[in-house]
């Protein structure tokens, strides 16, 4: 089957996302792969779809757990043979999943790296086909990474016991260029088709509040989200404790998660939150790497995390299924403060030298600043991520609390005509600086040595402060109606396309600064009723309720109400499989509410 067929056979998608169909052809072309991907384009499908186009078997090495037990839950439900191999598995349980890999009933398996080179896997495995090994988070293998795992480096020494060497594809959600060139030389990739999609997640909207209390603010905003699901990271044990506790003693559904807390209790938490019977978790960055629950609809920070790789990674886990979602910062200035402490006090890595202990805690330190920058930014929040990234993007996105709320459209036509005329009648010939003092009406020495007082548009301006004139001038700049000579002088020229507004027959608006709105949870009848649909038939089958079908599929449905099984699988999300599994209950569903 060709990868679009399996595409929507087994996904119940029409297409792909951008970036995935030229990932999935490289493979497909034999080609070795490393992708930059943000948490949420879809890395997992990139490396799932030509694993089932290919002979033989795609090993999936992955750092976590949780990760494995969630990815392998969605491909059986979706009808992929899947498996994976980690110290969840009882020994039975482990070598009836070595027996089934041998006996060829899996395509694609999952392998901690620590798993790797175990003498029963490694004997195991000797024998298989093995199409490709796909490293996920890879990240992880370089020590410059923002998580670096040493068992990621026994992915090298495990590639050499394979009777012929893989397609070999990395895939990362945020990597610098030292990350990059790191994963390509560990790795040992040759020539590989290098993609890094666009870090913008456009769905999700990104608000910082400045919090003199954040209980208070914690708990107005998850009024507003209701039914919602959600996560709450802490910096501290303690702090996840506190939050808890407050949460439950507010009648929230809220679990923990966070180092301290015992195996058992961890991986319980979990899957209650995975399943929709918690809907919220509160956690330390223990939680999270990975976790493919796609219905979370809000992720708030309750301390400033120490990077904005970090909070990027963590807000990413908001809004995977590509609905709308919230992702918001309770900002203190205690919080720079406690990460400072965190930093300087952190336990030493027994691998490194005291040199290189020494230039992490730096680079630490001017991350946490590049952080501290994002939670005091005057401009649009997500414009200063994406530039951190080194993406360009517009100034305004319209989607975050310093856009959205804290800034509204005005027409600045009428000074702008203003201010392009001041620049054509001084003939083209000054900086900002001289046009401001005309437009001001100051009486400098050079305005009167060049005779400027007698201009028209002398002091046409004299009511605005010279900040003002200034931001419009810059604003001038950004829109290309003023240009700059590349001279020391910095003299201002206007451009062509500005005769429109001179006229008269063109408008110009710009943003002005002017509170933090959430996205309102909906009453629908209908989602409420598939919800509960979804949430009985996952609790039937032991499974998050995100595999039965995701937020997105859930409110496609609710908007084209289909009533048959035909028109169902036009629904996004809605597999071949999915439909003939749930499909006349989820039919039943729309004609009730109906």
């Amino acid at each position: 089957m060709r990868p679009e067929g399996i595409l929507k056979t087994y996904y119940g998608y029409d297409s792909f996302r951008p970036g995935q169909s030229e990932v999935v052809n490289a493979i497909l072309n034999g080609r070795d792969v490393l992708a930059v991907m943000p948490t949420g384009a879809g890395k997992s499908i990139c490396y799932q779809v030509p694993a089932m186009c290919m002979e033989g078997i795609t090993i999936v090495i992955s750092p976590l757990i949780s990760l494995m037990k969630d990815q392998v839950t969605s491909l059986v439900q979706a009808g992929i043979p899947a498996a994976f191999l980690n110290s969840s598995l009882s020994a039975p349980q482990f070598f009836k999943a070595l027996s089934n890999l041998q006996n060829g009933k899996y395509k694609i398996v999952y392998v901690a790296p620590e798993r790797l080179l175990t003498e029963r896997f490694l004997e195991c495995i000797s024998n298989l086909s093995v199409s490709m090994v796909a490293v996920d988070e890879a990240h992880c293998i370089s020590q410059w990474g923002q998580n670096f795992r040493p068992d990621y480096l026994k992915i090298v020494e495990f590639l050499k016991y394979l009777k012929r060497r893989p397609i070999i594809s990395a895939f990362t959600a945020t990597a610098t260029e030292k990350v990059k060139e790191d994963i390509t030389d560990i790795l040992k990739l040759i020539d590989p088709f290098k993609l890094t999609t666009g870090f913008d997640r456009p769905n999700l909207y990104f608000g910082v509040v400045h919090s003199k209390d954040k209980d208070d603010d914690l708990l107005k905003l998850l009024r507003q989200y209701k039914d919602r699901s959600g996560i709450v990271y802490c910096s501290t044990r303690k702090a996840v404790e506190e939050v808890t506790d407050l949460l439950k003693a507010r009648k929230y559904n809220a679990v923990r998660y966070h180092a301290g807390l015992d195996e058992k209790e961890r991986k319980e938490n979990q899957e209650s939150f995975a399943n929709d019977q918690a809907r919220i978790i509160v956690a330390t960055n223990a939680f999270g790497m990975g976790i493919d629950k796609s219905n979370v609809s809000f992720v708030i920070h309750y301390h400033m995390p120490m990077s904005l790789e970090a909070y990027y990674q963590e807000a990413g886990r908001a809004g995977r299924d590509g609905e709308e979602a919230e992702c918001i910062l309770l900002y203190s200035p205690a919080d720079i403060r406690l990460n400072k402490f965190l930093i300087e006090h952190s336990e030493p890595n027994p691998d490194y030298s005291e040199d290189m202990q020494e230039e992490i805690r730096e680079r630490d330190l001017e991350r946490l600043k590049k952080m501290g920058g994002y939670v005091k930014a005057q401009g649009c929040l997500r414009e200063y991520i994406l530039k951190y990234f080194g993406e360009k993007t517009r100034q305004y996105c319209g989607h975050c609390s310093s856009c959205k709320d804290n800034f509204a459209e005005d027409d600045m036509t009428v000074d702008a005509q203003k201010i392009l005329s001041a620049i054509i009648r001084t003939k083209e010939m000054y900086g900002a600086g001289m046009i401001c003092d005309v437009l001001m009406g100051n009486e400098t020495d050079r305005i009167i040595e060049r005779k400027f007082d007698e201009l028209s548009v002398y002091g046409i301006m004299k009511d605005q402060p010279r900040h003002e004139i200034e931001g419009l001038i810059k604003e001038l700049k950004v829109q290309s109606y003023i240009r700059i000579n590349d001279d020391q002088y910095r003299v201002l020229k206007v451009d062509p396309s500005a005769a429109a507004v001179l006229k008269g027959t063109k408008k110009i608006t710009r943003m002005r600064r002017k509170n933090l709105i959430t996205a309102k949870a909906t009453d629908d009848p209908l989602i409420v009723s598939l919800r509960k649909l979804r949430s009985m038939l996952a609790l039937n089958e032991h499974v998050p309720a995100y595999t039965i079908f995701s937020d997105a599929t859930l409110n496609q449905i609710a908007e084209k109400k289909p009533t048959t099984k035909a028109a169902l699988r036009e629904i996004q999300g809605m597999g071949k499989k999915k439909v003939n599994k749930y499909g006349t209950r989820i039919i039943n569903t729309v004609k009730e509410a109906a």
